[in-house]
């Protein structure tokens, strides 16, 4: 990396895994967390809309946030899916972000919705 002439840009998941020297190696570090409630509820509202689907409503805002390890990743791989499995209303959408979480390890899912 020290000899590369370019700007070199790298991500993991794995953070723990890397050593002391590793890290030493790279200027600047960005931690990019998991999205928060409001932030996820705002991707559900613009997905919704471009997919001409009704907005979703307060009613529907609890089995969201109970989805604690959502990414944007998460919302393309659910946009990218509707291709072969259509999503109809805002619940089918939360049901197959639930899936997308539930394939993580540890993460909470919506019940109900999977």
């Amino acid at each position: 990396m020290e000899s590369f002439p370019g700007i070199f840009v790298a991500s993991t998941n794995l953070m723990d895994g890397l050593d002391q020297a590793s890290l030493r190696r790279f200027d600047l570090k960005v931690k990019s967390d998991f999205l928060r409630t409001e932030q996820a509820w705002a991707l559900l509202q613009r997905h919704c809309e471009v997919q001409g689907l009704e907005a979703p409503t307060a009613s529907q805002a609890p089995a969201l946030a109970a989805l604690t390890k959502l990414t944007p990743g998460d919302f393309a791989a659910v946009a990218r899916q509707h291709r072969f499995r259509e999503r109809r209303s805002v619940a089918d959408w939360v049901g197959a972000l639930a899936g997308e979480c539930g394939i993580k390890g540890g993460a909470k899912a919506a019940i109900g919705f999977c």
